[in-house]
């Protein structure tokens, strides 16, 4: 009876987003399928699909054979993917987003303002919702988004970073967050630092080689953080280091260091003026501007994973530099005068235990009197082997006792002595399990404790922690407490201690009210503990406290469905690794009703409690009660079943990370779907299983669809195949829900001279008349994106079925569009990565839709007829609602 209970726990890992450094606009852009060769990988049928709940914790336990690069291919998938939309069919040149921005800030905005939605609290293990598709009682308690960026100081200031949700301050020690970055063009973070003069140095551009991931706008220097706000101001330097990502900012001899996806570069901290001085690049020529720029692998020649000054000597600066999956010119760089320029620089074949054949992706961390330095090595060797073959790409975790990065190194820790210090990832034997370190090429931090060289905390998807240097571990934070003797369903009978939310970003060490804490963060937001803290005998942390109390909504929604409920609505959306939540009316707690990532979703407008959930690759469950708890917490009485349109068998139609799927806007009883076929229900919310769609339409050998509507039984489906930058094509098929013989392809050349020839990224079908829609177009346009056909525009109207097309782009910032939704008075609203735009009925303009609403990506639109309302899903500030009765 327990093992049945645990396998309950036991949904899918969080698929990590993380794979590939990126950014809207950004100058790097990586292919699927070329990701895929790079990595080793290779997709077998069925592969990034949920498993069932036996076969994910006989995995975990090491019972069963696993392919362990599933995990790998799932993060590096949807990071491929949503590089895609915003690169393809070219390399988008730097600047793109700053220029969007300026033109956005051109708009007028109309009249009223957005309301926050979920700024509640989000319990990631609220009872209510403990049913087979969900990972409640796992642990991680109450979470927010991905945290990118620590900084605390001894005085309770603690500052966070969200991914793409700017940068929080709270005042009491973490807790009680306010916004202080909402005025940049840029919410996505990379690092959090302060300097010795009490300044806070904020670095956008993620370069957590995420798929979310976006570029930055360059580097930002507040003053006084403990009382102000960042401004366009307050950027140091000039457009240096715009469309890059930044992995690291270090301080020493006035100087601030920056590891970038362009090289290391500084800048003088006693002033924001003046350009940003480039001082390494191991392969200058294929920088912008250089011989080889626009070799295709130009991005990966100059990645700086880190940069790391000694404590004892300034003018001494090393550098971990070199591609995750792999070159000939990655491993450690230092200079001893790095006054002397570029020249100073040399590569170090290191002593010891480290590998300097296969340094890839490292993290370096001093002691405050820079006697000890430590590293975490991720392994390309490991990386490049097939999926299955190895259980974790970690290389190891190392200290060079004399500090010097020439070594000795010795390895203190590697996969498997980590997995028995208390992990949640234990790897039973080699090639069985997942070990710690499967993501060693996204989640790391490392930090000293500055009064004792032997006293380290390491994150990777777990966290760890030494206190005599390494020759023994704890983990403090385990992944999460399902498969410990301690979990129990039933909370009254759960002693597991609660834990951190996986996949560890960043670290920071501060105090307060006289007591020295260390702050996490992770994919779940901020946690904290004391710094020297108390462990179970497991070496389970029993300590850590959440610090998400709603105050920072940093949510990473892909999507948003409304419906009523009661005297109100309910309100749910995927998310990224925090799994589905669902706000009911009422409610003072956010729920989360499935685990794992979240994708699309779909509510019935008449009750939004009857919902479709997407895993992800249309792994749907349908739910007719919000997958409350019945009781029963075996698959076959749960309260989901399981959707997942299949040919032959379950998971073997090719889709999409985030697939889409909708609804008829004119009977909700009939749905459509797309992977690589287009998939029809005309059951509604009465379906049972997968076999009850049917497959009306294939849009041809590895195309899979983008976007997806329908109105009056007419379909619409955007697809793309290739979909990266190497030979980009797209295309939307039209039909009759009824007639498979109607399907057909819109001609649509690929020179753009129709629609542009980017991704194809939503509809807005007109449910008066199926022939009227609108498409939205990702990416940037020609003036950026140098690629075949990319053309211009981002919104197209067409009244015959998609015969003819119109661009109605108008005035629309330059920016990604992502989804679009025609109200019921003929207004429309467009999301775009820089917020929601709205054209009135019988305008040709756009203008900024309402006051409030960060200027952060939104994801997705949905018209609410229940409440009056807009809703819109941010990928990093959570979902907002706008009432139309303001305009």
């Amino acid at each position: 009876m327990a093992f049945s209970l645990r396998t309950v726990r036991a949904r899918w890992l969080a698929a990590a987003t993380a794979a590939l450094v990126l950014g809207a606009g950004g100058t790097i852009a990586f292919g699927g399928d070329e990701l895929m060769e790079e990595l080793g990988l290779k997709r077998e049928p069925g592969a990034g699909l949920p498993m069932q709940a036996r076969e994910r914790m006989e995995m975990m336990a090491g019972e069963d054979p696993a392919e362990a690069g599933e995990e790998a291919f799932e993060a590096s998938t949807i990071a491929a993917q949503w590089a895609e939309a915003r690169t393809a069919p070219g390399v988008v040149a730097p600047g793109a987003y700053g220029a969007a921005f300026s033109q956005l800030q051109g708009l007028p905005a109309t009249k009223g303002g957005w309301q926050e939605v979920t700024r509640v609290k989000y319990d990631s293990d609220d009872p209510r919702y403990r049913d087979y598709a969900s990972n409640s009682s796992g642990g991680s308690g109450l979470v927010t988004g991905r945290i990118t960026g620590l900084a605390a100081d001894g005085k309770g200031h603690v500052y966070a970073a969200g991914a793409d949700g700017g940068v929080w301050r709270s005042s009491t020690g973490g807790g009680g967050w306010t916004p202080i970055a909402d005025g940049l063009p840029s919410l996505s973070s990379a690092n959090l630092t302060l300097a010795a003069d009490g300044s806070l140095w904020y670095a956008t551009g993620e370069g957590n080689t995420g798929a979310t991931s976006y570029v930055g706008s360059g580097v930002y220097r507040l003053a006084d953080p403990v009382k102000g706000v960042f401004t366009p101001a307050d950027r140091v330097g000039g457009t240096e280091l715009e469309s890059t990502t930044i992995r690291g900012m270090r301080f020493a001899g006035g100087k601030v260091w920056a590891a970038t996806s362009a090289g290391v570069w500084t800048h003088d901290t006693s002033t924001a003026s003046g350009a940003w001085h480039q001082e390494f690049a191991p392969n200058p020529d294929y920088l912008a501007g250089g011989s080889r720029a626009s070799d295709p692998n130009a991005p990966y020649k100059n990645i700086a994973n880190d940069v790391a000054i000694d404590p004892r000597d300034p003018k001494h600066v090393i550098a971990a530099i070199g591609w995750r999956s792999g070159d000939s010119y990655n491993g450690f760089y230092e200079t001893v005068d790095y006054t002397q320029g570029p020249s100073s620089w040399r590569k170090i074949n290191p002593d010891g235990a480290m590998p300097a054949d296969d340094i890839g992706y490292v993290t370096f961390a001093f002691s405050a009197d820079g006697s000890s330095l430590y590293a975490i090595n991720q392994s390309p060797r490991l990386l490049n082997k097939p999926t299955g073959t190895v259980n974790s790409y970690l290389d190891g975790i190392y200290v060079s006792r004399n500090g010097s990065p020439a070594g000795p190194w010795n390895k203190i820790a590697d996969s498997q002595k980590l997995g028995n210090s208390g992990s949640a990832l234990k790897q039973a034997e080699s090639g069985k399990g997942y070990g710690p370190g499967v993501q060693a090429w996204y989640n790391q931090f490392l930090i000293v404790d500055p009064s004792d060289a032997n006293h380290v905390y390491a994150g990777l998807e777990e966290v760890y922690e030494t206190t005599d240097g390494g020759s023994t571990w704890m983990t403090v934070g385990p992944y999460w407490n399902f498969g410990f003797a301690c979990w129990n369903i039933s909370d009254s009978a759960n002693t597991c201690p609660k834990t951190t939310h996986p996949d560890q970003h960043s670290v920071a060490i501060g105090s307060y009210q006289g007591k020295s804490y260390v702050y996490v963060g992770n994919d779940g937001g901020v946690y904290r503990r004391p710094l020297r803290g108390v462990v179970n005998g497991h070496g389970n942390a029993t300590d850590w406290q959440s610090m998400n109390d709603s105050t920072m909504d940093a949510l990473q929604y892909y999507a948003v469905a409304v419906g009523k409920d009661g005297t109100g609505v309910a309100v749910s959306g995927g998310l990224q690794d925090n799994g589905v939540s669902v706000l009911r009316p009422g409610d003072t707690v956010m729920g989360s009703n499935f685990g794992g990532d979240g994708g699309d979703s779909m509510a019935d407008p008449d009750n939004g409690c009857r919902q479709v959930q997407e895993y992800t690759n249309l792994a749907m469950r349908v739910t007719l009660n919000c997958n409350v708890n019945k009781g029963a917490l075996d698959e076959a009485s749960a309260s989901s079943k399981d959707i997942q349109p299949y040919n032959a068998a379950p998971g073997d139609e090719p889709a999409r990370f985030t697939a889409p799927f909708g609804r008829d806007l004119t009977d909700t009883g009939r749905w459509i779907a797309g992977g690589q076929h287009v998939w029809i229900n005309t059951l509604g919310f009465g379906i049972t299983e997968g076999k009850q769609w049917k497959n009306v339409f294939d849009l041809g050998a590895g195309h899979t669809a983008t976007a997806v509507a329908m109105s009056q039984g007419t379909g619409y489906v955007g697809w793309c195949g290739p979909c990266n930058n190497a030979g980009f094509a797209r295309g939307i098929a039209t039909g009759r829900f009824d007639d498979p013989a109607s399907w057909h392809q819109l001609t649509l050349p690929s020179d753009g001279s129709v629609l542009p020839n980017r991704y194809v990224s939503g509809f807005a079908a007109d449910p008066a008349n199926p022939q009227h829609v609108f498409v939205a177009v990702n990416g940037f346009s020609r003036r950026f994106t140098e690629g075949p056909g990319a053309g211009v525009g981002h919104v197209y109207e067409s009244s015959d079925g998609g015969a003819t097309w119109k661009d109605v782009s108008a005035d629309v910032p330059d920016v990604p569009a992502d989804a679009l939704t025609l109200l019921p008075q003929g207004g429309l609203v467009l999301a775009t990565d820089l917020g929601a735009l709205y054209r009135a009925p019988g305008s040709a303009t756009w203008a900024r839709l309402g006051a409030n609403l960060p200027v952060t990506a939104v994801t997705d639109v949905e018209w609410s007829a229940a409440d009056q309302k807009v809703y819109a899903a941010t990928h990093g500030r959570g979902i907002w609602s706008f009432a139309l009765s303001q305009l």
